[in-house]
């Protein structure tokens, strides 16, 4: 995948590290749509989430698992509803990710109706609302608009893990 970065930005190394910018960080990605374009942004959005997060956007930590996710319904929502997407832009600005997904359509995004779990489509807007932090949709000219969402990547030591406690180690009532 070729991968051209804003002016001004700097370009990843042969290992694929972004050296340090201030904090800042954008790839613009030009698409071509087909079958292939949403393996393909999940793949660039992985890759920066590594990049600029490090162990922090590890796919496995849940805030890299919701942007992948989060990716994949825009993307598809492009190719289904907004003509064919033609281009992604990814940034980082301190802890957070912005994904903008550019398509065809004049027609903001909107939700069908009421959210159906038990339907195997139409959940793309449900998910926005739920895992990005903020989320949007601004218009591109005559023809089309970008859909963007942001995702905070806090570093690992602040999440809260749960671990189950063992047998005998729980609190104890009285003395």
């Amino acid at each position: 995948m070729a991968i051209r970065t804003e002016r001004g930005a700097r370009t990843p190394d042969p290992a694929g590290r972004l050296p340090g910018s201030g904090g800042r960080s954008s790839l613009r990605h030009a698409l071509t749509d087909g079958p292939g374009v949403v393996a393909e942004c999940r793949d660039l959005t992985r890759w920066a989430l590594r990049a600029w997060f490090g162990p922090d956007g590890d796919p496995a930590r849940t805030p890299a698992a919701d942007a992948l996710l989060l990716v994949s319904e825009v993307v598809t929502n492009a190719r289904t509803h907004g003509g064919a997407p033609y281009e992604i832009r990814l940034d980082r600005v301190g802890r957070t990710l912005r994904v903008r997904v550019g398509d065809t359509s004049p027609v903001p995004p909107r939700a069908r109706g009421p959210h159906r779990p038990d339907h195997p489509s139409g959940h793309g807007l449900f998910l926005l609302q739920r895992l990005a932090t903020r989320w949007g949709s601004v218009p591109r000219g005559p023809a089309g608009k970008t859909v963007w969402f942001e995702v905070e990547v806090p570093p690992a030591s602040a999440e809260v893990v749960e671990e189950p406690l063992e047998a005998g180690t729980g609190p104890v009532d009285g003395p």
